[in-house]
């Protein structure tokens, strides 16, 4: 029997594992896009933006990332 994508997200284990590799991805755009503008990033900003698991934030943080002229703005 094959077993599908969709068929495989019906499983908690495997639906934390795909919200978790989204998060992380997510996390690191924001750092990608600030590295490309060269928007320096401090160790501790570095890592709240790593650690954040909310991905209403992150997705915030990659919007403001886009126009943003320094890190601080991120987080206002």
């Amino acid at each position: 029997m094959d077993v599908t994508i969709e068929d495989a997200m019906v499983h908690p284990f495997v639906r934390e594992l795909v919200e978790y590799g989204e998060v992380k991805g997510e996390a690191k755009a924001v750092l990608m896009i600030l590295d490309g503008r060269k928007i320096q990033v401090p160790f501790e900003a570095r890592r709240r933006i790593l650690a954040c698991t909310d991905q209403e934030t992150l997705k915030t943080w990659i919007e403001r990332a886009l126009v943003a002229t320094s890190v601080d703005e991120l987080f206002d």
